[in-house]
């Protein structure tokens, strides 16, 4: 019976359960597979497997992007054709509620990553967000303290571009602006309103997976914000309302990082500062999504021999069709144009998305997509020209 109990403690972890303090009901099959529901050929495990927690309430789920991608590359000297099954995202997440506040919250999100071809390349588990939410601190707004969202990429995410499991947003693409990721240590206050929301956070800076040199005696902090007018007075459930949105975000990041755009560390181990300022907007009802931004950034950086890292400018827009009773099948298509401003040659970065997703129900969605991405700069050794024929499947529990 001790091994059912293991068992079921690892079932719990893998669904969407949230366990007050008592008496959880388990279920086994012949196989002795265990379950939290009743069905078919279930037989009620009648020592009850107690559960407790200090919390008013557990709350489980998860999200994994699992999928294949063929990779294709124009200059075969600058990069190798590759066929990959991948596991893109693999969250994890706890919420443990507070003072029985739905919106007071400890979260922490496990994720899985590819390591490095030093550790042999196996997956390993690194947290995502591990940080306290606390609900109406000051009128119609909360914190963030911790591990936690910063105020731009979680928005797009689920308003204007609904497919992180193939592409990043336009300012963390690799191949656009690549200028922030989506998490980092500090605190952000979000306000929401019927008509406005602002998202205002002070970070280290350098983002969840990077060094963070943020915070090094005193200085190296970034101010980061969005304000979004929701001009219909409606907010995003992309497949079932009407909304208008409009946006301005950006980040004022001091001490930014001592590395060059290649990765490698400035010789005098000086840091750059960082800035940059975006104009996003989105339609969207139950049958169609447009959207479109614009985002222009600079730094300190004036290495004759650096394609300065951050620096530059470019838009984005994408667009998104749906048809069927539930709005299930959908196309998509992207096109993002970014300029860094490197000292010396100019060139562009230009990326291409176009695909399909069939929506099977709440928990499973398929995508396939193409994706191109062009760059002409004159070696093909940054970013270099490929094209990828990928098919995902998102999972959400």
């Amino acid at each position: 019976m001790k091994k059912i109990a293991l068992s079921a403690l690892a079932a719990l972890t893998l669904g969407s359960v949230a366990a007050n303090a008592g008496v959880t009901k388990l279920y086994q099959d012949a196989n002795g597979q265990v379950f939290t529901q009743a069905g078919e050929g279930r037989t009620l495990i009648k020592t009850p497997t107690p559960t407790f927690s200090h919390a008013s309430k557990l709350k489980f789920d998860g999200q994994a992007f699992i999928g294949f991608k063929a990779t294709n590359f124009k200059d075969k000297s600058v990069g190798t054709d590759k066929n990959d099954f991948e596991v893109r995202r693999g969250y994890l997440q706890t919420k443990a509620y507070f003072f029985a506040d739905p919106k007071s919250y400890y979260r922490i999100t496990l994720d899985l990553k590819r390591s490095s071809a030093v550790d042999g390349g196996s997956m390993t588990v690194r947290a995502k967000y591990a940080y306290v939410n606390l609900n109406e601190v000051l009128p119609f707004t909360s914190f963030e303290i911790g591990l936690a969202h910063r105020p731009w990429h979680d928005y797009e995410e689920h308003n204007g571009w609904l497919y992180r499991s193939i592409s990043e947003t336009f300012l963390e693409n690799h191949n656009s602006a690549h200028l922030s990721s989506s998490a980092d240590m500090g605190v952000m206050a979000k306000t929401r309103t019927k008509y406005l929301d602002a998202d205002i956070g002070v970070f280290n800076g350098e983002g969840y997976h990077s060094a963070q040199n943020g915070g090094k005696g005193g200085k190296g902090l970034s101010l980061e914000w969005r304000f979004t007018a929701h001009l219909l007075g409606t907010h995003g459930k992309p497949e079932k309302t009407t909304y208008f949105d409009a946006s301005f975000h950006g980040q004022l990041n001091y001490k930014h990082s001592n590395k060059y755009s290649d990765g490698t560390t400035v010789a005098n181990g000086k840091y750059n500062d960082l800035k940059y300022y975006a104009f996003h907007t989105v339609f969207n009802m139950p049958a169609l999504l447009v959207s479109a931004q614009y985002i222009t950034s600079s730094n300190t950086s004036d290495n004759s021999l650096e394609i300065s890292n951050g620096a530059g400018d470019g838009y984005s827009f994408n667009i998104e069709p749906r048809f069927g009773n539930e709005h299930q099948y959908k196309l998509f298509a992207r096109y993002d144009h970014w300029t860094p401003k490197a000292i010396g040659t100019e060139y562009s970065k230009k990326t291409y998305i176009a695909g399909a997703a069939w929506k099977q129900n709440s928990n499973l969605e398929w995508v396939a997509n193409i994706t191109d991405n062009k760059n002409d700069y004159a070696t093909g050794a940054k970013n270099p020209e490929n094209r990828a024929y990928m098919l995902t499947a998102q999972i959400d529990f």
